[in-house]
């Protein structure tokens, strides 16, 4: 079994206009609505791989309802936590003249201590005991900078693997409190571990420090279009991404993690379950923002990786 954990879901707003200029009333072109937040888009693009999980999240509001019913509609597998604020909307614009992307995101509803207190007791009186959680996404405002922190120490009774795929100081707290996995980018690692890094020798020396300390077992450092690199005790390894027209990069680190996870549900090894997640992160990037990722794309995309793979070993 496998719970996504978010704490600050959103709708996301997704409309495009020809130009962006300041001081106009700009008319965009008619909207179109999805579901967002970190845990979320995991849970939506481990569905659309034929995989299920439980997407966990606080819900308050006429965009609560909303979320709900999209998510209904898609058939992904969720449980609301009633909040007292509203969920948060996002708003995404294209530019059609130059192809450029505008992402406004909002900070989300101020949290009571009694609506951050609800989500840890709602994940603690689940029935079924999950295998993998994945804690991801921003914090809302006034939740603890050690939110993340708290659902790994709720969890541990479990022996659950918990994924964790945030930033800032919420990303601090998490590792201090042990997780599985992490998935930084090379700037996050740079903030995590406080120092600079400027080429693949330093991502893995500050990476394998944070699994010495303690703090994670398995570092994945997202590259974008380069891939991955997967740094565990054993070592450190670039997997290559596949090459794929990009029109959107919304959802790919979500679909990158829902792949991960999914395969490692299935008890895949971890470097092919990494490989995984990265032909899903390249499948998602093919899509319209907000698409995530496509089964068939991302089936395609592995055994691209896998001959790749095979023909390097030649």
């Amino acid at each position: 079994m496998i719970v996504t954990l978010t704490v600050n879901p959103s709708v996301d707003a997704s409309t495009g206009i020809d130009k962006v200029v300041p001081d106009h009333k700009l008319r965009c072109r008619e909207a179109s609505y999805k579901p967002g937040g970190g845990g979320v888009n995991v849970s939506r693009a481990i569905h659309r791989l034929g995989g299920e999980s439980l997407a966990l999240y606080a819900s308050g509001g006429l965009h609560g309802k909303l979320l709900h019913e999209m998510l209904e509609q898609e058939g992904v597998g969720h449980q609301e936590i009633p909040i007292s604020g509203q969920t948060r909307e996002n708003l995404i614009v294209v530019e059609e003249s130059t192809g450029q992307q505008f992402r406004f995101d909002m900070p989300g509803p101020h949290f009571i201590e009694g609506d951050w207190q609800q989500c840890l007791e709602q994940l603690k009186s689940l029935e079924g005991k999950p295998t993998y959680i994945v804690a991801s996404g921003s914090l809302p405002p006034g939740c603890p900078a050690d939110f993340y922190g708290r659902v790994i120490e709720a969890v541990k009774p479990w022996q659950a693997r918990v994924i964790v795929d945030t930033s800032g100081e919420a990303l601090q707290k998490a590792a201090d409190a042990g997780v599985y996995l992490l998935k930084p980018n090379a700037r996050e690692l740079e903030e995590l571990t406080r120092h600079s890094i400027t080429g693949d020798a330093e991502v893995r020396a500050a990476a394998l420090e944070l699994i010495e300390q303690g703090r994670t077992e398995v570092v994945v450092v997202s590259l974008g279009g380069e891939g991955a690199l997967l740094i565990t005790r054993e070592g450190c390894e670039h997997l290559k991404a596949p090459e794929v027209p990009v029109l959107s990069v919304v959802g790919a680190g979500d679909s990158l993690v829902g792949g991960l996870v999914y395969s490692l549900e299935r008890g895949w090894p971890l470097r092919r379950a990494v490989q995984f997640g990265i032909a899903s992160g390249a499948a998602a990037v093919m899509n319209p923002e907000r698409q995530l990722c496509k089964r068939e794309d991302a089936e395609r995309l592995f055994l691209q990786i896998e001959a790749a793979d095979a023909e390097s070993l030649k």
